[in-house]
């Protein structure tokens, strides 16, 4: 019937999907390089990720950064369960592996929003 090749950059692209959905991570970072390319209007969703292809197995890397506040240990094992079961589902590869490398923890504060009911004078 033929042969089903899925690219690097593809398995990459569903891997960055998956971690940045989890919760407590703030990017994924590829150094200057790729952020560079990313302010200059070059979107790249696979980005900090290294992917390696063997057979049907597959080897990911993945750099991230986490919101101040969360749990880093619990993130990034987070991160490596829906990096698997997405890559795994998505293209039918075995992933041996998921290695996640937290490079920066992010400290900007989020504002609180206001809610209009506090605005209101009551008479």
């Amino acid at each position: 019937m033929g042969t089903i090749r899925i690219a690097d950059e593809v398995v990459s692209t569903v891997a960055g999907i998956a971690a940045a959905e989890v919760e407590g991570v703030a990017s994924l970072s590829g150094g200057w390089g790729t952020d560079l390319a990313e302010k200059l209007g070059k979107k790249n969703l696979g980005k900090g990720i290294k992917v390696e292809v063997v057979d049907a197995s597959t080897s990911i890397d993945i750099s991230i950064v986490v919101k101040f506040g969360y749990p880093i240990p619990e993130v990034a094992g987070t991160v490596q369960q829906e990096v698997k079961q997405s890559v795994e589902t998505m293209t039918g590869l075995n992933v041996k592996a998921v290695n996640v490398n937290v490079i920066a923890v992010d400290i900007k504060k989020e504002e609180p929003v206001e809610e209009a009911a506090n605005d209101t004078e009551l008479e």
